[in-house]
């Protein structure tokens, strides 16, 4: 397939949005981690794990919507970004937003941030990873990148099997102390470095999720995640070993300055003790699906599955819309989104929307596509095409896109 890029995007991208009606095919875009083990359930075909080849270690992510880089090491010039597909041509969804800005995000976005400042993914392991953080924006600002806060969304229809361990440690115990923190960063070449000790295991449970704010440690469990999230690849790793497996020193200081890579009080300060030490740290993350019965109809169901807030801003919020058989649903949201249809069959504009049974690396499919904000305020249908069976998917938004979300409580 031809891949376009310059100042030829520009019209590529324009008479893709015509002939889409602000509908935008996209490939699925794969991404590994050299650290961690594939929970193998994301529809890749079993032999396509390890395309990237071994050193690269295993696909255990798919991103839709991307406009950001992986932050890997060896990486692929294009990894992580997603790639809009029009008449057997394609082009990164970056440089369609480059090029047309607000026509494609609409113009609050853009104007604030130049670019489509989120992205969402699918994350998919055998087992847990280890207790890490994102740093906020003025700690990533030091090494020349974007905070990350990131959401949780277990979806079921991923999620028959739960893999090694359907639990996710986040944050300390209340009563820990900074003091036993940095003995647990003193200790990293001595093992198990004994961080979870000091945190506490929740039970993930399908179909809910969490909203997880810079700074906070978490080590997520197996479980199939939907992550919409600030558009960054920051972290920290804070724990040394993971069943068994050495995490190295540098992925602890990968996003911290140089100068700072062995200077333990720097990496104990980067957390957020106050957030960390909640002790009502379930109640103000924890998310059940909302019903919004202004966007529903007979015969579809829109739900909310991640919203809230960080430190009084809404970065991203996030839908779960499901079309009974034989239904037809209008959608009108009040900005771009970016969808992924994780069950049945159907349409959504003119275009086929099917998830796949599996998916051969670099296949196209037709699960996927990107809404314009225009097309999105004007409203799309979503049609069931699937016989019997119910068809879902997931959409997320940008910033500030939806006052009307719920909040914490709600």
């Amino acid at each position: 397939m031809n891949t376009v890029t310059g100042d030829a995007v520009a019209a590529k991208a324009k008479a893709a949005l015509e002939a889409g009606e602000g509908i935008l095919r996209l490939s699925p875009t794969w991404v590994p981690r050299s650290f961690l083990q594939p929970g193998r359930r994301i529809k890749l075909h079993p032999d396509d794990y390890y395309a990237y080849g071994k050193h690269r270690g295993g696909i255990d992510e798919r991103w839709f919507g991307s406009t950001t880089e992986a932050a890997n090491d060896n990486r692929e010039d294009d990894e992580g970004l997603s790639y809009v597909v029009h008449e057997g041509e394609r082009f990164t969804l970056k440089d369609a937003v480059d090029a047309l800005g607000g026509e494609i995000i609409g113009d609050p976005i853009w104007d604030k941030y130049k670019k489509w400042p989120v992205y969402s993914k699918f994350f998919d392991n055998m087992g847990p990873i280890p207790h890490h953080m994102h740093q906020n924006a003025e700690q990533a600002a030091l090494v020349g990148q974007e905070g990350k806060p990131e959401s949780y969304y277990f979806p079921p229809q991923l999620n028959a099997i739960g893999n090694n361990f359907p639990y996710t440690f986040m944050g300390f115990e209340p009563g820990t102390t900074r003091d036993q923190v940095v003995a647990c960063i003193e200790n990293w070449n001595s093992g198990d470095n004994g961080i979870l000790d000091l945190s506490k295991a929740y039970r993930l449970k399908p179909g809910t999720g969490w909203l997880i704010p810079p700074c906070i440690l978490h080590a997520p469990g197996s479980l199939v995640t939907y992550e919409p999230q600030w558009g960054s690849d920051v972290f920290g790793m804070y724990q040394s070993l993971v069943e068994g497996r050495d995490v190295p020193w540098e992925l602890l200081v990968k996003d911290m300055p140089e100068e700072k890579h062995q200077d333990i009080d720097f990496i104990v300060d980067q957390l957020d003790w106050e957030g960390n030490v909640d002790p009502n740290f379930k109640e103000n993350h924890y998310l059940e699906p909302q019903v919004d019965e202004s966007a529903s109809g007979e015969g579809y169901t829109d739900k909310w599955i991640v919203y809230g807030t960080v430190k009084g801003e809404q970065l991203f919020s996030a839908k779960e819309l499901t079309v009974e058989p034989g239904a037809t649903a209008t959608v009108k949201d009040n900005g771009a989104t970016s969808i992924i249809c994780v069950q049945g069959r159907g349409r959504i504009g003119h275009l086929p929307l099917e998830s796949p049974t599996m998916i051969r690396f670099g296949e196209m499919t037709e699960d996927e596509v990107f809404i314009s904000a225009k097309r999105a305020q004007d409203g799309y249908e979503i049609e069931n095409l699937g016989g019997d069976c119910p068809l879902v998917i997931l959409r997320y938004f940008g910033p500030e896109v939806n006052p009307n979300a719920p909040t914490f409580g709600d």
